[in-house]
């Protein structure tokens, strides 16, 4: 994108930015020949997952792409951050996965978004584990949500589908692991980056070995990166020297606009498209596009 270094001033830069995301974007990323279903996960909280389903999202649904967001984590804050209620007495994923409904029926349109969509957690989803335990049987559980993707997308054109993951390694992010080909997982800047990612990984390959054979680890995300410490450069060397090309080349910035935007229901995408936190997703998500239509 030339208006990062086109302007000569930050302020400049962030206005010619934001212009392009309102004006310019549509068009620009490359649609997938097949829909592509992204889980992001990490069982550890705090490393920005939430916050990269919503705004890599938000960037392709931007550029024009149809995206859908399924929010499995019962805190709900991809929900909230699309200004979906998820109140108790609201619809969503937990109706998807227990009472059969249909996807098409339960999901809602993102507020300010032409062409994304959000499948949205409820209060219920809390007992969605000893639910599935108790009510489904033992053989069905891990595909409950991989049957609910098949019927949507039989009548439905998405180009990306992305699924928010709980902080842990339960049922429901079982099912997020066998409805798809594709795991994305961020991993912050900070002390202990890869604390509990070796036993997602764990998690990852049972998965792959027991549920779904296609399963891999496509995308590395480094989130929260802190450019005035040598911890965050040296953590990102030690990501990459483990994980290889599957890390992203950008990286995304500690950003006080990324964090606020939730709270006024809004993606950063919308809140301040003009910040290095929109300027830095926005570059993952066409990078996530371009890879994969390179390889």
């Amino acid at each position: 994108m030339a208006y990062a270094d086109d302007e000569d001033t930050p302020l400049a830069a962030a206005a010619a930015a934001a212009v392009y995301v309102r004006r310019g974007l549509k068009g620009t990323f490359a649609k997938p020949k097949h829909t592509r279903i992204i889980t992001i996960a990490n069982q550890k909280g705090g490393v920005g997952k939430t916050t990269s389903a919503v705004n890599l999202a938000a960037s392709m649904a931007l550029a024009g792409l149809n995206v859908l967001v399924i929010d499995l984590d019962p805190q709900g804050n991809a929900s909230t951050a699309f200004g979906i209620d998820h109140y108790e007495d609201a619809s969503g994923s937990f109706d998807v996965l227990l009472d059969g409904e249909a996807i098409a029926d339960m999901m809602s349109a993102a507020e300010g978004f032409d062409s994304l969509w959000v499948l949205p957690a409820t209060l219920d989803l809390a007992g969605a584990d000893i639910e599935l335990i108790s009510t489904v049987a033992e053989a069905k559980r891990p595909f409950l949500l991989k049957k609910a993707l098949a019927n949507f997308l039989e009548d439905h054109e998405m180009d990306y589908v992305f699924i928010d993951c709980p902080p842990s390694l339960g049922m429901l992010t079982i099912n997020a692991l066998a409805a798809v080909k594709e795991v994305l997982i961020p991993i912050q800047c900070e002390f202990y980056a890869l604390e509990g990612v070796q036993q997602l990984l764990r998690t990852i390959e049972f998965a792959k070995e027991r549920l779904n054979p296609e399963l891999e680890v496509s995308t590395i995300l480094l989130t929260m990166y802190n450019s005035t410490t040598n911890l965050s450069a040296s953590v990102v060397e030690e990501v990459r020297g483990y994980f290889g090309k599957k890390v992203l080349d950008t990286v995304i910035p500690r950003s006080i606009y990324v964090a606020e935007a939730p709270s006024f229901g809004q993606s950063v995408m919308t809140y301040d498209p003009g910040s290095t936190g929109a300027v830095a997703y926005l570059a993952a998500a066409r990078e996530i596009t371009e890879r994969k239509r390179k390889g």
